[in-house]
């Protein structure tokens, strides 16, 4: 009989929450979570539970993806399974990071499942099948059954559908298909020019991606009169963190008052961003945002004066709709205050 290893993180490997997120890769030889259930659905013996905390994976990820394919070396297994991971941010992007990794190290299909709105989605989907998946654990029932349907035919050697049929990401890869009716690409056309011109519903063979395109804004006219405010994503913030803005798929901001601030100070402020390591930015919060030297190009009248709050939340897994809507809640105190520009730093 075939095989299947399955990769979760700690919370649904039943070991913890945010606590035991930084927990190093394990392997065990058991269906632990997830893989119970995929045991039931799977062509193929589900052998080894791999379980691997987010932030580890986040923020050590060479040596959490060599820990990992470490221990599938020697192992027999026919396909990898990561997920489903839902709109867990950091999860998604773990799971297509060992997903790639163990298809080009071990040559072995994978499979895993991310909800739309997650980074892993667009890193990813050309590289693997992405089953389109729910938003909350709630769903897991059912993208365990997406994600073995779309596995099973791969064990079996059977050809997997489209993306419309089987419910994946569409990966951008166009294959020569033979129809069943045999009607040649010119009447086809015609078909839908004619449904087209009658305004009837038809679809194309040929969807263009549709890009959400952003005009570039206009130059200041006169950085000597302008109001500059600063935004940034690398999660700085006071050290009791008022607004709890989580430390990774960020969906909280924060606005804090710099008007009579010459420089952040290290204790005062530090970073919850779980991207990165925090030890420069602690030290130091100006390195991430740089209100010590905004406020001393003010005294030079490099320009005109700076808004006197800055802004935070965190980029590392933030979906692109949450990141749109807390921008328009902060628009608002930009145009209030006659804002001219505004400096986004990132990470």
């Amino acid at each position: 009989m075939k095989k299947a290893v399955i990769y979760v993180n700690q919370f649904f490997g039943q070991i913890g929450g945010e606590e035991q997120a930084g927990i190093s890769p394990q392997i065990h030889e058991a269906q632990i979570g997830p893989a119970m259930q995929f045991a039931k659905e799977l062509d193929a013996e589900v052998t080894h539970t791999i379980i691997c905390g987010d932030n580890y994976m986040g923020s050590n990820t060479e040596e959490a993806v060599a820990e990992i394919l470490g221990m599938l070396e020697g192992k027999e297994f026919d396909i990898f399974l990561a997920g489903p991971a839902f709109q867990a941010g950091r999860y998604t992007v773990a799971c297509g990071t060992i997903c790639k990794a163990v298809k080009e190290k071990f040559g072995v299909p994978v499979v895993t499942s991310m909800n739309s709105e997650t980074p892993g989605v667009d890193m990813f989907k050309k590289d693997m099948y992405i089953l389109q998946g729910g938003n909350i654990a709630s769903k897991m029932r059912k993208d365990v059954k997406a994600m073995a349907r779309v596995a099973n035919k791969l064990l079996n050697g059977e050809p997997v559908g489209s993306a419309d049929e089987e419910g994946y990401f569409a990966r951008g890869i166009r294959h020569q298909t033979w129809l069943s009716d045999g009607k040649p690409a010119s009447e086809r056309m015609i078909d839908m020019l004619i449904k087209k011109l009658n305004g009837e519903p038809f679809e194309t063979e040929l969807p263009i991606p549709k890009r959400d395109m952003v005009p570039i804004a206009p130059a200041v006219k006169d950085l000597k009169k302008a109001k500059i405010a600063l935004v940034n994503t690398g999660g700085i913030v006071p050290a009791d963190n008022p607004d709890r803005i989580q430390s990774a798929s960020a969906t909280r901001w924060g606005r804090y008052d710099i008007s009579d601030t010459e420089a952040l100070k290290g204790g005062e402020y530090k970073t919850i961003h779980a991207g990165f390591d925090p030890a420069a930015a602690d030290a130091d919060p100006n390195v991430i945002t740089p209100v010590d030297a905004l406020k001393v190009l003010e005294k030079e009248e490099f320009f005109g004066s700076l808004h006197p709050y800055f802004y935070t939340t965190v980029g590392t897994g933030t979906t692109e709709a949450e990141a749109r809507r807390m921008a328009k809640e902060m628009v608002p105190y930009f145009q209030e205050d006659n804002v001219d520009a505004v400096i986004m730093v990132s990470t």
